[in-house]
């Protein structure tokens, strides 16, 4: 694939592409990647409810989409970003599944008030907001809910609330993904 572009690698839109404008900071989850979380997380995310806090492409979400979760809300602040996510969202038929909103990530983080099944957190790498999101995860998330965190060096959170679940490399990229409790 370019770099505008990716696949969705399971579920019914399957093989789909999504397309998204070059940006410095847009680095879509690789399809291995997908590939090996959506393993984890099961390939049926029926009657869940996500958060895309990054949104970027879309590749997360719109592949949580297709392999059935029954919302999923995108978060992305940059406005040419944005507008390829609602294009590919109408494109894909997923409106009103998907839920778009154009917000700066923290601010959406810290005051939305409701909580959600998985939460899919890929800022852009060395941007330091991770560490400003931990203390709004426990409220973003309820007991049992699993968090994917996607970062250059990876992470830690502190408190006990999370719980590391599984982890992995491939390149450059450390993706992991925790438990709001056990699991």
């Amino acid at each position: 694939m370019s770099a505008n572009r990716v696949r969705i690698v399971g579920g019914v839109h399957r093989s789909r592409v999504l397309r998204f404008p070059r940006r410095a900071t847009l680095r879509p989850t690789p399809d291995r990647v997908r590939e090996t979380l959506f393993n984890w997380l099961g390939q049926d995310l029926s009657g869940c409810e996500c958060l895309d806090l990054f949104a970027g492409s879309g590749a997360l979400g719109f592949e949580a989409v297709s392999r059935g979760a029954r919302r999923v809300v995108m978060v992305e602040n940059d406005p040419v970003t944005w507008r390829a996510l609602e294009r590919n969202a109408v494109e894909l038929g997923c409106l009103p599944i998907v839920e778009l909103h154009r917000a700066d990530a923290l601010e959406f983080a810290g005051t939305v008030g409701e909580a959600f099944d998985i939460v899919f957190l890929d800022p852009p790498f060395d941007s330091g907001v991770l560490a400003h999101l931990a203390a709004a995860l426990p409220r973003l998330t309820r007991r049992g809910s699993m968090v994917y965190v996607e970062s250059g060096r990876g992470v830690a959170f502190d408190g006990g609330v999370f719980r590391l679940y599984r982890q992995g490399r491939a390149g450059q990229v450390t993706y992991q993904l925790f438990s709001h409790g056990d699991q």
